[in-house]
């Protein structure tokens, strides 16, 4: 006849439980929040942006160009200068095309804005916008 304490240890092991398919629905729950989001490259840098009274929400997929005070032109936290910003945004719409925000601070002249502005319309941007803050 079994023992009290084996009864007992086989009735815990009996009641443990099968933590595989709580696995299984956290990786397919993991994957699918991967496949649906949507990432959107930053500048890398920190601009000061004018301020508009007219600014509204863009949509997240879009195409970031920043313009520092420094006149560096960063995109994904490169400086690609005035020459590579043609080839830049080819290469950034050439699978999707995407609307165009740049991020010029407050010192930026506007002869380099028109610039970057121009090397957009070239490389196939439909559209351009100027980041601001809201006042």
């Amino acid at each position: 006849m079994k023992s009290f304490i084996q009864n007992r240890i086989e009735e815990t092991k009996s009641q443990e439980l099968d933590l595989a398919p709580l696995l299984d629905v956290v990786f397919i729950l993991l994957i699918f929040f991967i496949v649906t989001t949507v990432f959107v490259k930053e500048t890398g840098v920190e601009v000061d942006k004018p301020t508009a009274v007219s600014t509204k929400q863009l949509q997240k997929s879009v195409v970031m160009i920043a313009i520092t005070a420094n006149r560096e032109i960063m995109y994904a936290g490169t400086n690609v200068g005035i020459k590579g910003v043609r080839a830049t945004l080819t290469q950034a719409i050439k699978t999707q095309a995407k609307p165009l925000v740049i991020q010029a601070d407050k010192m930026v002249p506007t002869d380099l804005l028109v610039q970057v502005i121009d090397q957009a319309k070239l490389a196939g941007v439909l559209s351009v916008s100027i980041a601001t803050v809201n006042e």
